[in-house]
């Protein structure tokens, strides 16, 4: 303020801030806002923090602001920002951010953050794209084929084909090209030739025309105004693909060895997959499918053993599935894969932790129609001596009061222990009560409900709403091959959080890792014993509470590591 312009204040006779009035203003608002920050998730956690730990926490948010300031507040001048996309702001969406975050001071800290556990992920949506690819044409005897010819460009788009192993089919020299109108449908040709004879680009083109249909485009993400249920046919057609390559052994184990790598590599100690068993897993060599779910189960734990024994797996505790079916289906096929879980989990009782319906809830059918198959799940359960608790998916939607959006209330009062997005939970003053008094967990998604269309930006997603009424939140990646994050792991989901939400800071991460480890299904136990422990937390004597000391001393050594190679940062030097 100039001195004439303090001058001209005291001729109007306006207040000054130094005035006792003002300043019992200023001290009754920060009043206010205290109190309500006793109600945020991460309140105690903060009181608890080592004063290493508290040093860090601030490093980071001023790394934070510094480059809040100096890289995303790029074209925002009107003279340039109607002549670029190129518009950078804290919080913008995924895929404009992702060429810029993975450069950054807050991104190298949060990679090497210790993540706990990861608890919403698709299997099959988590494989390395590039390197499921190179895996179909470097294994022997993959074949590709299509049920009719691939001739339009809506064709390349949008039709359906698949690839299969087959130790018995030979390319000859007459037969026709997949991309030709003369091709024979369902005709399978090596994938070696199919590339070659691709009529845009060869295999180079290939390759990237499989990779384009086993995931959602950038160009996809952008188009809010289509809707969710546009962007879903899109992410529903991803599937098929993925695990027509997928399903042969060879591929399997290959990509599953090198995605817990990738896992591992980001701090993520135990990891819940849901998955679908696809009823097309063929072991090496043979030609028809598996007739069960029981071989594939068989190598999926035998690949997290072996990889618990190498030098890059040595501190992971463990992989275990949560069985899923799909909502979609009748009730006779969703019976038939619960009859399934039942004999998988009497047949490899560490393997399956949960059980889930997966699937688009807007189109597929709501929780409250399938009460009944529940029931008589929970009752076939109890006949067969198995405990198999809920992990539902709920809340996945815009609606409001609809019948997708009252799948919340259904979850919780058939005793799912956790939610899967819950993302119109925030809508529900009642239930948010509820689930805090159940100690129910909300795992959430943000980058996976932006690139849905359930959101345009972070700054728009409801996260902020469900941590500042004290919801339990864990963060999660949901299905990050197919979404473009192009890294396996948690890291693209907490830089997110933290870069574009001001409440969320490092202490805030941490607060929603300890949540993962304290709703992480280690060892199967009952609605009480898990009720208990979740209670008991890091005092407890469980095995939960032992893992939550572990990730406290590899906090606190983290912590040790921001402070030192950041000290430039720390206003307190």
């Amino acid at each position: 303020m100039t001195k004439n312009d303090a001058d001209w204040e005291l001729e109007e006779g306006l207040p000054q801030f130094d005035d006792p009035f003002i300043q019992k203003y200023l001290k009754g608002r920060d009043a206010l806002i205290a109190e309500e920050q006793k109600q945020r998730h991460d309140a105690t956690f903060r009181k608890s923090l080592s004063p290493i730990a508290a040093r860090a926490c601030k490093i980071v948010s001023q790394i934070r602001a510094r480059e809040q300031k100096d890289i995303w507040t790029q074209g925002l001048d009107e003279a340039t920002a109607h002549q670029s996309d190129e518009i950078l702001y804290p919080g913008v969406m995924f895929h404009h951010a992702k060429g810029y975050m993975e450069k950054t001071t807050l991104w190298q800290i949060v990679q090497k953050m210790p993540k706990g556990s990861l608890l919403h992920a698709h299997m099959d949506a988590m494989f390395d794209i590039d390197f499921l690819i190179d895996q179909a044409f470097s294994t022997p005897g993959i074949h590709v084929s299509a049920p009719a010819p691939l001739v339009t460009a809506q064709d390349f788009e949008t039709a359906p084909f698949e690839f299969r192993f087959s130790s018995q089919m030979k390319m000859s020299s007459n037969e026709i090209a997949i991309w030709s109108k003369d091709y024979e449908p369902s005709t399978p040709i090596p994938i070696q030739a199919a590339a070659a004879s691709f009529p845009n680009g060869g295999e180079i083109g290939f390759r990237e025309w499989v990779r384009s249909r086993c995931m959602i485009m950038p160009e996809h993400s952008y188009h809010h105004h289509h809707g969710v249920d546009a962007i879903w046919a899109i992410f529903t057609k991803t599937f098929p693909v993925i695990n027509s390559i997928l399903m042969y052994e060879p591929i399997f184990r290959a990509c599953f060895r090198r995605m817990l790598g990738q896992l591992a590599a980001d701090g993520i100690r135990y990891v819940e997959f849901r998955v679908v068993p696809s009823p097309r897993y063929q072991k090496e060599g043979v030609n028809e499918a598996e007739v069960d779910r029981t071989e594939f189960c068989r190598v999926f734990q035998e690949e997290v053993n072996r990889f618990k024994e190498t030098d890059e797996g040595k501190g992971f505790y463990e992989a275990r599935i949560i069985w899923c079916g799909l909502r979609i289906l009748s009730n006779m096929e969703i019976v038939e894969s619960m009859k399934q879980c039942i004999t998988i989990k009497q047949k490899y009782p560490d393997l399956i932790c949960g059980y889930d319906l997966v699937g688009q809830e807007d189109s597929g059918r709501p929780l409250v129609d399938l009460v009944p198959l529940l029931f008589w799940f929970k009752k076939r359960c109890a006949e067969e001596n198995e405990d198999i608790p809920f992990f539902f998916h709920a809340g996945e939607t815009l609606g409001d009061g609809d019948v997708t959006d009252h799948n919340l209330f259904d979850a919780i009062l058939l005793g799912t222990r956790r939610i899967g997005h819950g993302f119109s939970l925030y809508k529900h003053p009642l239930l948010i009560e509820l689930i805090k008094e159940k100690k129910i967990l909300v795992e959430c998604c943000p980058i996976s409900n932006e690139i849905l269309r359930l959101t345009s930006s972070i700054k728009s997603h409801p996260l902020p709403a469900m941590l500042s009424r004290g919801v339990p939140v864990s963060l999660c990646n949901d299905d990050p091959a197919i979404l473009g994050h192009g890294k396996n792991g948690l890291t693209h989901d907490f830089w997110q959080a933290l870069q574009g939400l001001q409440n969320v800071d490092l202490a805030s991460l941490a607060m929603m890792v300890q949540n993962s480890i304290r709703w992480s299904c280690y060892e199967d136990q009952t609605t009480t014993e898990w009720k208990a422990e979740v209670g008991e937390g890091i005092l407890g004597e469980g095995i939960k509470a032992a893992r939550l000391r572990e990730w406290h001393s590899e906090f606190e050594r983290f912590c040790e590591w921001v402070v030192m190679e950041f000290a430039e940062f720390d206003e307190d030097e």
